[in-house]
């Protein structure tokens, strides 16, 4: 993975929020994403299928839900970059985090 193409791919609001929570939680759900990000089913999934496509992602269906994680073949580089990012970005996270641990403490989405 080049340099041009990872920081292309972050480059969109939702698609850095979707990945830097990802590596904070090591694995989410579209229904967690959503509930974090207060965004629509079909916005989110179409942001996770671009960082898919841009091989950061990688997904695996359980029954009618699709898991994401990191790609386990993502450079080094690229998932220390991610996680000085999540780690020194607290403010930027806050709100979205907020959501997610509210919903992952009292409902079970998926």
């Amino acid at each position: 993975m080049s340099p041009v193409t990872f920081y292309k791919c972050l480059s969109e609001d939702t698609r850095l929020q979707c990945l830097l929570l990802i590596t904070l939680k090591q694995e989410l759900c579209v229904c967690d994403l959503t509930a974090a990000l207060q965004l629509s089913q079909p916005k989110v999934s179409r942001h996770l299928a671009e960082l898919r496509k841009c091989g950061l992602l990688a997904d695996e269906r359980r029954g009618k839900w699709v898991y994401y994680r990191l790609a386990s073949n993502l450079p080094s580089w690229a998932t220390e970059v991610l996680t000085t990012t999540t780690n020194n970005n607290a403010e930027y996270l806050a709100n979205s985090l907020a959501n997610l641990n509210q919903t992952l403490s009292t409902e079970k989405c998926c």
